[in-house]
């Protein structure tokens, strides 16, 4: 029992000086490789005028980012053991810096998506181990404030990285899309140098090298597969049949491989914890969902009504002002309540939120999709970071490395497979209402009869964001009920907390 009362009243202490150093370094790299994965997104049509390529080929320009994410981050778990957490959070930094600098210097189309797979290794390094630096630093007692923080930059980039984009694109070149990065990122290594704890290391640990060349290249292969669904015999192609089946073949591999190596990239015994595989499930639906819908928007905004870049990035704000304002309410109300009486409200105002652009058609008025916004921010805002934090619940300290990785594959693989099924779905769509068309985004106004079509198709696109909201209800209910009833058990744990 006092146990309990001590649970509930540790997140009420100070963070510390060191936590809150820690917290201010990560955020800083985790806003710059977060806001990458969506900034590109409403100036893709700039992109392909300017490198005459079609919008299919400089999409990769985004999904080759998201890819080099999702195959970088099951390195981080080994990485930290071996190199320590400060030298590889201060290696990611200067990589990230060095790819954005070569993505703005780009002179084609292909130069500049083998940039962003560089920028990407860079950036898919950032985001795990600048979690694992805040959760070792501040310990299970404040890790749900801790994780509300470092979820602004998760939340907020991709819905305000087009916004971002849309200013730039209106007013710049797109190069300053990638350059603007540099000046905050020298500051990010300046402070990393000498605000971070020097971290240890040790020898101990030996790298997967069959893991991981069964689930990265799984991963990737998979990916590839899902956006190619839209060559000619879709799922029958023999392409995507080739892809999708080695994709799925190389991950099951992976799977029992890791069940049976001494040292996995990615811990399967992490899945006995029932709140962190439910929270993980949560997580990757979440994903899909968040990054899938945030290319959706952009798109719609410039093709369907019309508008330009900058005007379609600004008419994401309100998503991100209403996640900004329950984004630490509902870190809050998951530390009293238990995430299970949060989340599943977040993944209602989801739902709800979306259900008006299913419905749009070319007059739908913007305030009306404004507030829907609106709606879909306070509900991303209840819900992500209560999943978030769930994920660590009951875990031991020296268990948060490996569940870091774990949880962030997921959700960086949810977000690759959202896009790529937004993708597919969306063309397919352009395609029925406007067979043998080659549309592409404009900033005036568009004749009526083809917006009609265009509404229609994003209509039903976002039929399938909506589902992977309601999809992601089903395990919100089984988060923790209580936040007590998931705390660390055991000594090393109870010894973090002091």
């Amino acid at each position: 029992m006092g146990f309990r009362k001590s649970s509930t009243r540790q997140p009420l202490e100070p963070l510390g000086r060191d936590v809150t150093r820690t917290t201010i370094v990560v955020v800083i790299g985790m806003v710059m490789a977060i806001l990458d994965t969506t900034i590109v997104n409403v100036a893709l049509d700039r992109l392909a005028t300017d490198f005459h390529t079609n919008i299919s080929t400089i999409q990769w320009v985004t999904t080759g980012y998201l890819l080099a994410l999702a195959i970088v981050i099951p390195l981080s778990g080994w990485a930290v053991h071996r190199i320590g957490a400060k030298p590889l959070y201060l290696g990611a930094l200067v990589i990230f810096v060095l790819g954005s600098m070569l993505c703005g210097m780009a002179w084609s189309a292909s130069s500049l998506i083998a940039f962003r797979v560089i920028q990407g290794f860079g950036g898919g390094m950032i985001m795990p181990v600048g979690q694992t630096l805040m959760a070792q630093s501040a310990g299970p007692s404040k890790m749900n404030r801790v994780m509300a923080v470092a979820g602004i930059p998760t939340m907020l980039g991709p819905i305000l990285g087009p916004v971002i984009g849309g200013l730039i694109i209106t007013n710049l070149s797109w190069r300053w899309i990638f350059f603007v990065n540099l000046p905050v990122g020298l500051i990010g290594i300046a402070l990393a140098i000498n605000l971070l704890k020097p971290s240890t290391s040790d020898r101990d640990h030996r790298f997967d090298l069959l893991g991981f060349a069964l689930l990265s290249p799984g991963l990737a292969i998979l990916v590839y597969g899902l956006s190619s669904v839209n060559n000619p015999g879709g799922f029958l192609n023999h392409t995507v049949l080739w892809c999708l089946s080695l994709g799925v073949i190389l991950t099951v591999l992976f799977v029992l491989r890791s069940l049976k190596a001494p040292e996995p990239l990615i811990d399967m015994s992490l899945f006995r914890n029932r709140y962190f595989s439910v929270a993980t499930m949560c997580s990757f639906l979440l994903g899909a969902s968040l990054y899938g819908t945030s290319f959706l928007l952009p798109l719609y905004y410039q093709l369907a009504r019309g508008q330009s870049a900058l005007v379609a990035g600004l008419m994401m704000a309100p998503q991100g002002v209403g996640a900004a304002l329950i984004l630490r309410k509902g870190a809050l109300l998951a530390d009293k309540h238990g995430a299970r009486k949060v989340v599943p409200w977040g993944m209602a105002l989801l739902v709800i939120g979306t259900f008006a652009y299913t419905q749009q058609t070319v007059n739908t008025s913007f305030v009306l999709l404004a507030v829907s916004l609106f709606v879909r921010g306070i509900g991303l805002g209840l819900a992500m970071m209560p999943v978030f934090s769930a994920a660590f619940q009951g875990l031991r300290h020296d268990q948060v490395p490996r569940a870091s990785t774990a949880s962030n594959i997921i959700r960086q693989v949810g977000g690759s497979i959202g896009v790529a099924i937004m993708a597919v779905v969306l063309q397919a769509q352009i395609s029925r209402v406007l067979p043998d068309a080659h549309v592409h985004a404009t900033t005036g106004a568009i004749p009526y009869a083809i917006g009609v079509k265009l509404a229609h198709a994003f209509g039903n696109t976002f039929w399938w964001s909506l589902a992977l909201c309601g999809v992601a209800l089903i395990p919100s209910l089984f988060l923790p009920d209580n936040p007590t009833e998931a705390a660390p058990k055991d000594e090393g744990a109870i010894a973090m907390v002091e």
